[in-house]
């Protein structure tokens, strides 16, 4: 059994004897038979008493009612200040001097990132990463490494050593007690800086280390071909071209510039040559790198810069530059050398107060227990490094985003799991979105929506093709995105398959997984729900939308009861090929096409409005069935005598990967879950899922949480948020089924966090759905229209809570933890 409190009036505005407000009383329901029938009880209560004076009935009130009345005025009248004392309290301090990049910490500004880590000798090494630092084989790759070196070395005392990962400014520190040097990436400016305060004056030396120093065929064994899962094991009739350093007389300059590209050798193996022409290859003649300079330091050497003379305050500063479709290098180096001018003494306090800032846009902080610590500052660590890899032109990767490490190898081998360079990540280059959808679906409610637009940015500037191909191979309009895809929307060439004949997609893993464009809509729209942006609705929710749903409407026929049926499809990679009306397809086509229809009637057409209302007409039933020996059932065929639960489609075959489809109806669909009809439908079919998994890319954390099954939600936050790695910064998450750090495994941590505190749907805002009582924590963050919900939760019960603005406070409805 659960007890209720519905907080219907902010705390500015409820006064205890004001004849014109109210506060209601407890309303006691049991939420996993469902709560809508106590939904109702209160909202009845209210509007009951919204009848009655308040200053002669609450004399008329049972003592007991007066005291809850009163103390929840008291409560909700006090304001919770913010404050980054609870994300300094995380700091990561380390006390003896690392081995190598597995004892690396990370920083950045969401676009330039950098691995940083002392060896034992004193050396300060930052291997350097960028968001579009993409080759013409459409890898990935960093852009170098420098090793910094101060003599006299100040880490010759090695016993009193600290090097801290200072998160509430985006800084790395490294001190013996008295000298410091501090490493930051200006969060405003693509530079880094490293800067020491000395006691003795020092020599400063920089030295860039390169490791793609020839070009060399992909075909023959290297370094760099390993890794590449888009490739498969065909030959690739490219090179791995070379870096190239540039003569400059005060600064080390070098650049990666894209001679060739794989753009259209795609295009042509996916029977694509026909719009070859329509779209720009974003790979041919991009240029990236960076210039290395500093005050008072001179080139050595063609990688080598150091200290004309002593200095307590020597400084090296690293400014980077991307560019597209370049005429020639020399036009790079021009653009790079000017920006390295204008960007050279830029005041440390803007970086600072935008860290402030965004600490201050949301937080959750846990306690109660060693479990509970280790949950709170997992859920700060990947929003720091979500901020620190995903402000760029393109979103964070799922497998190690900019934050993964690597060594020198010999020339003639190839990179494995186990021994590979610093390009290498496993499971390629392409963007994956089961997987990648999971980093971002947490930033709505944190209100980091600039860390979202990369992710958006994806899709819509894959759009043209997108449409392009659904036209040629289909002949049908609108759109459709495959679950790999290249970042200009096409299936990679190991999925696709070299020299197929069809234009099919050859992988049964892939062949027709498209459904994750549903996903990204609906993520889209909990942003416009929270942020109430009209552009975000115009220039991307209803471009995307119409395009995914005009061809879920035109490429299936309609069946003999009228309704689409979706076959030959797939139900996510667990039920391949033979799959009929696939429950994630309905759920999200039925979710997004609801929700689409339920935005302001100016921002959509009469034509589109008249699509989505077709398409919903049409849309079959989720499916259902019964248990089979107590588990979703095998081919669908359940026992006569089984527990009703949603299937994983209408009809399906065997599995194939350890996936539980049908639980999409409750995240990401949110079609079922706490205070919603049919509760105890989907919570039977969540106990007879026959994958359960807390970590990587399992879901059993948020879809526990949606459901309000708060015992098995708690234990999937303490796994994702320890799901450690092997390296010395532990929030490097475990590879998994991934690569390390997995960032999908945080991503996964943070939603099941805040779906346990918060959940959202429509006006409505439920706290504590799903929190257990022996934890305590304070929170901020933010939901729909425009409004943010901060409080303290001790014991079960919220004992402060702010509702801004504080008309929505009518809407926020308060469940008490469970025992």
């Amino acid at each position: 059994m659960c007890r209720w409190l519905n907080l219907r009036e902010h705390s500015q505005n409820i006064r205890c004897g004001a004849a014109d407000k109210q506060i209601d009383v407890l309303t006691v329901s049991d939420r996993d038979q469902g709560s809508d029938m106590a939904l109702k009880a209160t909202s009845t209560m209210v509007s009951q008493s919204r009848k009655r004076p308040c200053d002669e009935d609450l004399m008329k009130l049972p003592k007991w009612l007066l005291v809850v009345a009163w103390f929840a005025c008291f409560c909700l009248s006090s304001v919770l200040a913010a404050d980054d004392s609870h994300i300094s309290a995380e700091d990561v301090t380390w006390t003896a001097l690392g081995q190598n990049e597995n004892d690396s910490m990370p920083i950045g500004n969401g676009d330039l990132a950098a691995n940083v880590w002392t060896e034992p000798n004193g050396d300060l090494v930052l291997l350097l990463a960028k968001s579009d630092a993409w080759t013409g084989m459409g890898k990935l790759v960093k852009l170098g490494r420098v090793r910094i070196q101060l003599t006299p070395n100040p880490w010759v005392d090695k016993a009193h050593f600290r090097q801290t990962l200072r998160l509430e400014n985006g800084e790395i520190e490294i001190s013996n007690g008295v000298e410091v040097v501090r490493v930051w990436i200006d969060a405003n400016h693509p530079v880094l800086h490293a800067e020491a305060e000395l006691e003795r004056p020092a020599i400063l030396q920089a030295k860039l280390e390169l490791w793609r120093t020839n070009t060399h065929p992909y075909n023959a064994s290297s370094p760099d071909r390993g890794g590449m899962f888009e490739f498969g094991n065909h030959p690739v009739p490219l090179d791995f071209e070379a870096d190239t350093i540039a003569t400059d007389k005060h600064s080390i300059l070098w650049y990666h510039y894209n001679r060739s590209s794989i753009f259209p050798i795609v295009l042509q193996q996916e029977h694509l040559d026909s719009i070859l022409s329509r779209h720009t290859d974003p790979l041919l003649h991009r240029c990236f790198g960076a210039t290395l300079g500093g005050p008072d330091l001179a080139r050595v050497d063609d990688r080598t810069i150091r200290s004309v003379t002593p200095s307590s305050n020597p400084r090296v500063n690293l400014v980077v530059l991307t560019e597209t479709q370049v005429a020639d290098p020399a036009t790079f180096e021009s653009s790079l050398k000017n920006l390295a001018a204008r960007t050279n003494r830029i005041p440390r306090s803007a970086h600072q107060q935008w860290w402030r800032d965004f600490w201050n846009r949301s937080w959750i902080s846990v306690s109660g227990s060693e479990d509970a610590a280790k949950v709170s500052q997992g859920y700060v660590m990947q929003r720091y490094m979500m901020a620190a890899t995903s402000r760029g032109a393109f979103p964070a990767k799922f497998n190690g985003g900019l934050f993964t490490v690597g060594h020198d190898i010999a020339e003639s081998r190839d990179s494995t799991t186990r021994d590979h360079n610093p390009d290498f990540r496993e499971w390629g280059n392409s963007y994956w979105n089961q997987n990648n959808r999971l980093l971002y679906w947490p930033l709505v409610a944190t209100g980091d929506f600039d860390l979202l637009q990369p992710w958006f940015r994806l899709y819509i500037n894959a759009l043209p093709m997108a449409i392009d191909r659904a036209r040629l191979y289909f002949h049908r309009g609108g759109a459709l995105f495959p679950e790999t895809m290249y970042f200009w929307g096409l299936p990679n060439l190991n999925d696709f398959g070299w020299d197929n004949p069809t234009t099919e997609i050859q992988s049964a893993w892939q062949r027709y997984h498209i459904q994750g464009s549903l996903e990204v809509i609906a993520e889209i729209l909990d942003t416009y729900d929270v942020t109430q942006n009209q552009d975000l609705a115009r220039d991307e929710i209803l471009p995307l939308a119409n395009a995914v749903v005009t061809f879920y409407a035109q490429h299936w026929p309609l069946g003999a009861d009228g309704k689409i049926y979706l076959a030959p499809t797939q139900s996510l990679e667990t039920y391949q090929i033979d799959a009929a009306n696939p429950t994630p397809d309905i759920a999200g086509l039925r979710s997004d096409i609801m929700r689409l229809l339920a935005l302001p009637s100016r921002l959509a057409s009469p034509e589109q409005r008249a699509l989505w209302t077709k398409t919903l007409d049409v849309l079959p039933a989720v499916p259902t069935g019964t248990t089979a020996n107590g588990k979703t059932p095998p081919l669908g065929k359940g026992d006569p005598d089984g527990t009703a639960v949603i299937l994983p489609a209408l009809h399906y075959g065997s599995t194939k990967n350890e996936e539980n489809p049908e639980l999409y109806v409750a995240f990401p669909y949110r079609l079922y879950g706490v205070g919603k009809p049919d509760l105890k439908l989907a919570q039977d079919s969540f106990a007879a899922r026959k994958f359960p998994q807390d970590t990587c890319w399992g879901q059993d954390g948020p879809q526990a949480a949606i459901l309000g099954l708060t015992v098995v939600a708690q234990k999937a936050a303490i796994d994702e948020f320890t799901n450690f790695g092997d390296q010395r910064f532990q929030w490097f998450w475990k590879a998994g089924h991934d690569w390390i750090p997995d960032f999908d495994n945080g991503g996964t941590g943070m939603m099941t966090l805040e779906l346990m505190i918060m959940q959202t749907d429509g006006r409505r805002i439920q706290l504590l759905p799903a929190w257990p009582k022996d934890w305590t924590a304070e929170f901020k963050l933010h939901a729909p229209y425009q409004t943010v919900v901060k409080a303290h939760v001790e014991n079960g019960r919220i004992t402060h809570l702010q509702v801004t603005p504080p008309e929505r406070a009518k809407d926020v409805v308060v469940h008490t933890a469970a025992r």
